[in-house]
């Protein structure tokens, strides 16, 4: 609306501002989070601000305003006063953007985009924002264009999962094949599909990639050695098409290459001639012989048919018929004693576009006087022109089929028996005679064998024999479960394995015939979701990293199970050990550690213990400890962690102690981690306290004789360098030395000194009161002494006579009551009492109180003349005392005043 509003007011305008439109170019990878910076549009622009102009130049605001917010504006948020660019919350996807692959993408606010000379590639995609600058003297519309770049965030991927191609056999080596789905990547450049690879290429495979003029890739199966259908008519293997990206993404199909059958093989006969007996007695239909060719080949190419050759006579010809397709030989014509004895039959296997093969058939007729035996057989199992057929679990002493055994001339007697080798028994059917019953006495087993030819022989007295050949066919039945090569698959992988990484392929066989032995396999329920397992080619992958920290051990079961029904399956277990590398950096168990330590440790004692740890294993878990900064206080044991000093510590020098411990692990690249270690030293009671006033104990203060009681004298005043109880510091008088000198107290929480009674004209003289300072440490207080030094008179008229007292040492007796400091405000809870022990015991006090003011009186009129003789006396005080103190050490500066 304001570009519409700006047309209409200021043409002139307009067009200044359309000859200020400005194009900026930006770049910027795809999927960034919000809050990144694009660029400056004021700064890009070379725009003025406010600090680069005349400070009494007055400036208006610049102001950035997105034209319109189409597509490309929810991408970004731009600062509407400085301009600056940064990504939105709405990240951005290059592939979900640019779909078209040929040209620059754009999209924007604006419709189109112009040209310019720095236009982006053909595999650029542009985001197009129309930016307005305001107010009107800056004005201009600029057109930014922000180019995306592509990361590597997606694997290739087949669009089918299988994958089918069928090559002939008889393709020479460097046959190329094209692969009719490669793999599809939506990343550009680089970063698309750049390589295939077959997993297992069987020694005849290899694969080659071409590119058109339009980038695209496709691979090509080229042939490297001979194939053979009937060798092998099927490979299976893994296609892996591979992108170039840091690090490269894989995807993988599954790849079956068919074998196509071409005519290359031609019926073969298993043996050159065969010897038949026909007696000259034998009826129409008679069975005389089969000829069988085999062709290696499949469908047409194996169809095989039979016929006679031409240097066989039309006699025999006539005399036997032979099926074209089966090539049974059936006697067709009645044998008469014109018939010849010997007929030489040559038979040819014929297929398609080759030589036929050839067998001869030697036809010798016996001509009989009498008929031989007859057999004539009964069956009960299910039979297809003379081959019966019985399955394979079928119980023992299954009845095949009756044979009636007889004479036709009714003259001899007639026996038989079973010829061949097999389970099969033939025994008399009681009570009919000439009845045989032939049934299986064993199992019968496909596996083992499927074909078993047996012969009921029959002849009679005469020596005459007939033999009736039956064959048995084991069919087979699902009895057999597939069998894994191995029942516990041992694998180890590294951690953060690449995506669908391969781990093995599993194989096992089934000894049943057809579907029955075909082979899936499946993941047992056990198995992680992430395990994949191709149910055809029994290729086992990881779909994702494993982390050896988070499991280092995969157990789980795997089936196989076959076509049958019902169906039979087998289980092996797979053990994957994930094997480790150095992901790891060592971890303290706390980022600060804080240690009290009371002052005055002795050297190399433990301060404490800094736990860490590393979640790797074996070398790259070592982990070493070392000290940044104090190395030449501090030391730390890298085995155990124990953090010492190497000497003593003084709270009083320096109260706290901030060390950096670095760990580095064994790894190769090595991985570290810092942590913080603070100590705090405790304080310790080492320090008595430290008198600062009085100065000297040779100082002293004069005291007039009208001061006041309560009056302030002086103050003793101490410190201490410890702290908490043991800087609490209390005063006490612990000896005195004057004409009266109870007359002085001390506050033991202040050090002030205070009159307690008035001073009359006999108290005049030198008080000499040793102060005791003491604080509260624990486990022994520490205190020290000063001497302070009081002269009670109205002035001081001979300085050097006083001094000469002071230099004297006195005998004071040490008193040893300690000061009493409450730390803390007591609070006493009053008791109620009845008024009358309160009365009794004023009235006592009050009587108390008469004796002693007469007492006094008696005693001031008694000592009045002896007043001159104790004005003597009064700068000599003769307190007796109990204990004696050296002045000496009193006398030293209070830095070196001693304890007592």
């Amino acid at each position: 609306h304001l570009l519409l509003f700006l047309l209409f007011v200021g043409p002139f305008n307009c067009f200044a501002s359309y000859s200020r439109a400005t194009e900026l170019f930006y770049s910027l990878n795809e999927g960034l989070p919000a809050g990144v910076l694009i660029g400056s549009l004021a700064r890009d622009l070379q725009l003025p601000t406010a600090g680069g102009q005349h400070p009494m130049a007055p400036q208006p605001p610049l102001s950035f305003t997105l034209a319109s917010r189409g597509l490309g504006g929810q991408y970004v948020q731009l600062d509407n006063r400085s301009g600056e660019l940064h990504t939105s919350t709405v990240e951005i996807d290059r592939e979900a953007l640019c779909v078209e692959s040929s040209g620059a993408t754009v999209f924007g606010g604006a419709a189109a985009a112009s040209s310019s000379s720095s236009s982006p590639s053909s595999e650029s995609c542009l985001l197009l924002l129309d930016v307005l600058v305001l107010p009107q003297e800056y004005f201009r519309l600029v057109k930014v264009k922000i180019a995306i770049r592509d990361v590597n965030d997606n694997a290739p991927r087949f669009p089918v999962p299988h994958i089918h191609l069928s090559v002939p056999e008889n393709a020479p080596v460097n046959t190329r094949l094209a692969i009719e789905h490669p793999a599809l990547d939506p990343d550009v450049g680089t970063n698309g599909v750049q390589t295939y690879r077959l997993r297992d290429n069987y020694g005849v495979f290899t694969l080659d990639v071409e590119e058109n003029e339009s980038g695209e890739r496709t691979p090509y199966l080229i042939v490297m050695g001979a194939l053979d259908r009937e060798t092998r008519e099927e490979y299976v293997t893994v296609i892996v098409a591979e992108d170039g990206g840091t690090p490269p993404l894989v995807g993988s199909a599954t790849l079956t290459i068919d074998i196509s059958d071409i005519n290359d093989n031609c019926p073969q006969f298993s043996d050159s001639q065969l010897n038949i007996t026909l007696y000259g007695n034998s009826s129409l239909g008679t069975h005389v012989a089969t000829v069988h060719a085999v062709d290696l080949d499949l469908g047409s190419n194996a169809q095989i048919t039979y016929s006679y050759s031409q240097k066989v006579p039309q006699p025999s010809r006539d005399l036997f018929h032979l099926d074209e397709s089966t090539g049974a030989i059936m006697l067709s014509s009645k044998v008469d004693g014109d018939t010849p004895k010997l007929h030489r039959l040559i038979i040819l296997g014929n297929g398609p576009g080759c030589i036929p093969a050839v067998i001869t058939v030697l036809v010798t007729i016996i001509k009989v006087m009498m008929r031989p035996p007859q057999v004539v057989p009964r069956f009960i199992a299910n039979e297809v022109e003379g081959v019966v057929y019985l399955k394979e679990l079928e119980p023992v002493n299954t009845p095949i089929a009756f044979f009636t055994i007889k004479d036709p001339d009714e003259k001899y007697k007639v026996n038989c028996y079973l010829d061949g080798d097999g389970p099969f028994r033939l025994s008399p059917y009681k009570p009919y005679n000439n009845e045989y019953l032939l049934e299986t006495t064993k199992l019968l087993d496909y596996e083992t064998q499927q074909l078993y030819e047996i012969s009921v022989v029959a002849w009679n007295s005469e020596g005459f024999h007939v033999n009736k050949i039956i064959k048995v066919q084991v069919l087979d039945d699902n009895d057999n479960s597939p069998v894994f090569s191995q029942q516990l698959i041992e694998l180890s992988i590294e951690e953060n394995n690449v995506p669908n990484a391969f781990l093995t392929k599993l194989h096992a066989t089934d000894a049943d015939s057809g579907e029955r032995g075909q082979v899936s396999y499946f993941l047992g329920p056990d198995a992680p979701s992430y395990f994949a397992l191709d149910k055809t080619t029994g290729v086992l992958t990881v779909s994702t990293q494993l982390d050896r920290e988070e499991k280092e051990k995969y157990r789980y079961t795997v089936k196989a199970v076959d076509s049958g029904f019902p169906p039979r399956e087998s289980i092996a277990t797979v053990t994957i050990t994930v094997l480790d590398k150095n992901d790891n950096s060592p971890r303290f168990i706390n980022k600060d550690f804080s240690f009290f330590v009371p002052e005055n440790f002795p050297g190399f004692g433990e301060i404490g213990v800094i736990s860490v740890t590393d979640a790797d294993a074996g070398q790259n878990g070592w982990v070493a400890l070392s000290v940044l900064n104090g190395s030449d206080i501090f030391v730390i044991d890298t085995g155990k962690g124990v953090l010492r000093a190497k000497v003593s510590l003084d709270r009083e020098q320096q109260s706290s102690y901030v060390l950096w411990i670095e760990a580095v692990d064994g790894g190769d690249p090595a991985l570290s981690s810092t942590a913080k270690i603070t100590i705090l030293l405790l304080d310790i009671n080492d320090n008595p306290p430290l008198v600062l006033f009085p100065q000297s104990n040779m100082s002293y203060l004069l005291v007039l004789p009208s001061t006041l009681p309560g009056s302030p004298i002086t103050e003793v005043y101490a410190v201490d360098k410890d702290t908490g109880m043991n800087a609490v510091i209390a005063y006490s008088i612990i000896g005195r030395r004057g004409p009266r000198p109870e007359s002085f107290r001390i506050d033991p929480k202040t050090g002030n000194i205070t009159l307690e009674e008035s001073l009359m004209q006999n108290d005049y003289g030198l008080y000499r009161l040793l102060v005791k300072v003491s604080d509260h440490g624990y486990p022994e207080p520490l205190h020290s002494t000063v001497m302070v030094n009081l002269f009670v008179n109205d002035t001081v008229s001979n300085e050097s006579y006083i001094e000469s007292l002071l230099r004297k040492e006195p005998d004071i007796s040490v008193e040893e009551k300690q000061p009493q400091i409450s730390i803390e405000p007591a609070h006493k809870k009053m008791e109620s009492a009845s008024c009358m022990p309160t009365l009794v015991a004023l009235s006592v006090i009050s009587l108390g109180s008469t004796a002693l003011v007469t007492g006094m009186g008696i005693y001031i009129c008694l000592s009045k003349g002896k007043k001159h003789h104790r004005a003597d006396e009064n700068l000599e005080v003769q307190i007796p005392l109990n204990g004696r103190i050296n002045l000496h050490m009193l006398e030293k500066k209070p830095m070196e005043i001693s304890n007592i």
